[in-house]
């Protein structure tokens, strides 16, 4: 029995991705260059637009593009010492505009840290840092959630605890008021069902799946100075890797 192509053929928006991928490795988008505008895109491949707009935020949460509402997207410039490895979900987070990219700040202040938070910097469970949680949305659709953990004297005059888009990235931000560097992340990467809060932020149902990412970032010294949790409705987002072998 033969089995067509089509078949194994990924997934439209994948091939988008892939598409755009090897035009800007072989140069034909260039860093800092504007990529097709959504519509242009929507002819070029004929697919429908959300297709596109996934295809974009593939690309976005790779840390490949980046996205100005009202504007379009833009190649990123890999920064000095990078070897293109884009896959980082906590890069992508920590180098976005919130007010530039229509986010929402829906909760910021002291809080408690959860356990797993706690224990990664050593201290006591519900021990008070500052949390803030971000809500990104595409065409109206809650499309990813951001919830930052910072011990409060490392928070200490900066705005992360103040419920306003930020107008630089979490990175400059607090480069720019604290002098803090930061230097390397570990991430983990889950598939789960959402909590709580989680459903009804994102709108979701009690036995979708999302994907967690829990990245922890360290300064130069190796000091953790943040936790990011990252959570993704699974049916929007797919973490795909290309390497040679």
């Amino acid at each position: 029995m033969s089995v067509s192509d089509e078949e194994y053929a990924p997934p439209k928006y994948a091939q988008i991705v892939t598409a755009i991928r090897r035009r800007i490795a072989d140069g034909t988008y260039p860093a800092g260059s504007q990529l097709p505008s959504e519509t242009q895109l929507v002819r070029e491949f004929a697919v429908s637009r959300p297709t596109v707009v996934r295809a974009l935020q593939v690309l976005q949460l790779r840390g490949i593009i980046d996205r100005e509402h009202g504007k379009g997207s833009y190649v990123k410039t890999p920064p000095p010492g990078s070897e293109g490895d884009s896959s980082r979900p906590g890069r992508a987070v920590l180098d976005r505009v919130e007010a530039a990219e229509g986010g929402t700040v829906i909760a910021a202040g002291a809080q408690p840290a959860p356990g797993n938070v706690a224990a990664m910097l050593s201290l006591p469970e519900g021990t008070p840092m500052v949390m803030r949680r971000v809500l990104l949305s595409e065409a109206d659709e809650p499309c990813e959630l951001v919830t930052f953990w910072c011990p409060i004297e490392l928070a200490e005059g900066t705005d992360l605890g103040r419920q306003v888009p930020l107008t630089v990235s979490v990175r400059q931000h607090l480069q720019g008021v604290k002098g803090l560097r930061l230097d390397h992340a570990v991430e983990r990467l889950a598939a789960r069902h959402p909590l709580p809060h989680e459903i009804k932020t994102l709108g979701l149902g009690k036995s979708a799946a999302v994907l967690g990412v829990l990245t922890r970032i360290f300064d130069a010294s190796g000091r953790l100075a943040l936790v990011i949790d990252i959570v993704l409705p699974g049916m929007l987002h797919e973490l795909e890797e290309a390497y040679t072998l």
